[in-house]
């Protein structure tokens, strides 16, 4: 059976794909989960209009993502935190503290959007990356200050 994808599929391909599989697969797994349409005229014509709408929300995000991204590039946040001998830290700054920081500036973001290349164990200055969607990556100034 031909199935046109109305989403990305990991097995099958991309969405928009005109695909052939077997018909107990299309009716019981891809159909009833709105993860495919079988390949009729009416269904391609459904499909092209999802794809429009797909374009518009993928671009809207694109632009939202770009402004917080821009906001995020204003923002300096500090994390203050006890330190031991040498200015070593009891314990690391987590993505975690440092997603609430953010949040309290005003800025919505998520623990698991934020990329630490190696955990944060002294004090300083650093730049954390923030991955937002659509693929654009913010820039975060934090403080690791003595608490």
């Amino acid at each position: 059976m031909k199935v046109i994808l109305r989403q990305d599929f990991s097995q099958l391909g991309k969405i928009g794909d005109l695909v052939e599989v077997k018909d107990g697969y299309a009716r019981n797994y891809l159909i009833p989960r709105n993860i495919a349409y079988p390949a009729t005229e009416s269904s391609v014509r459904m499909l092209e209009e999802e794809k429009k709408q797909n374009a518009k929300r993928v671009e809207k995000e694109q632009k939202e993502s770009e402004k917080i991204a821009a906001e995020l590039g204003k923002l300096s946040i500090t994390i203050k935190m006890k330190v031991g001998e040498d200015d070593k830290l009891f314990g690391s700054v987590t993505s975690q503290m440092i997603a609430d920081a953010v949040s309290e500036k005003g800025i919505r973001i998520e623990k698991r959007q934020i990329e630490l290349e190696e955990p944060v164990k002294s004090l300083g200055i650093y730049d954390v990356k923030v991955k937002l969607d659509g693929g654009v990556t913010g820039m975060v100034k934090v403080w690791v200050v003595r608490e």
